[in-house]
């Protein structure tokens, strides 16, 4: 199976490597880091990450990851992730995103009419750009699989795990990886984050 993992500059590290951890590591998976260009791609923390092949190289993948960023505004203006999606997606066999990677997928039009989720703070540009919103941490939706924010990809990269090799696999997945969330603190959404807090972090992530 080939993974095309998509990288873009000021894309979140933990969007793509959650999901590779995961995934990568199944029987049979060959992963691929494609981009624009061979040049390494710096994420928005900083990290970069060389690609290992082009979207002009690859035409088709198995599966497609896309993850999201804080240049997922610039990058939906620049196309050329897009373009490269509404090529490979009608003979991929799953196609997947993670955080804003869900806005990338909108607008090559696989998310039209369908339901998805995003990242709390982008879902009203989601909506903007034709997908059916949900609020859902994971949405399946026949081959699409979109993800909320960030930390949600190791949950959407399990779903699939278990699509695709089937329950025992990822629950041994998760087991190896010990994904057994337990965070300090009860602030990892809108609905149990205080207020200010929401406000300050929207301020963050739009700009507004």
């Amino acid at each position: 199976m080939d993974l095309a993992l998509v990288l873009y500059p000021d894309m979140t590290a933990l969007d793509l490597v959650g999901p590779y951890e995961v995934l990568a590591a199944q029987p049979d998976v060959t992963a691929h880091f494609v981009a624009a260009t061979p040049d390494p791609v710096r994420c928005d923390s900083g990290l970069t990450i060389v690609p290992t092949t082009t979207f002009d190289a690859l035409d088709r993948a198995d599966l497609v990851v896309v993850p999201g960023g804080s240049g997922w505004a610039r990058v939906l203006a620049d196309g050329a992730v897009a373009a490269w999606l509404a090529g490979v997606h009608p003979t991929a066999t799953w196609t997947a995103s993670v955080c804003s990677g869900s806005t990338l997928l909108a607008q090559a039009g696989i998310l039209d009419g369908r339901p998805a989720t995003t990242h709390w703070a982008l879902r009203d540009e989601l909506a903007k750009l034709g997908a059916v919103v949900s609020t859902e941490r994971v949405v399946v939706d026949g081959s699409v699989v979109t993800a909320a924010g960030v930390s949600a990809g190791i949950d959407m990269a399990l779903t699939l795990a278990g699509r695709i090799w089937g329950d025992e696999r990822a629950e041994f997945t998760q087991l190896v990886i010990e994904y057994d969330p337990r965070p300090p603190y009860d602030s990892g959404s809108p609905d149990t984050a205080s207020p200010g807090l929401v406000a300050l972090a929207r301020g963050v992530l739009t700009g507004s």
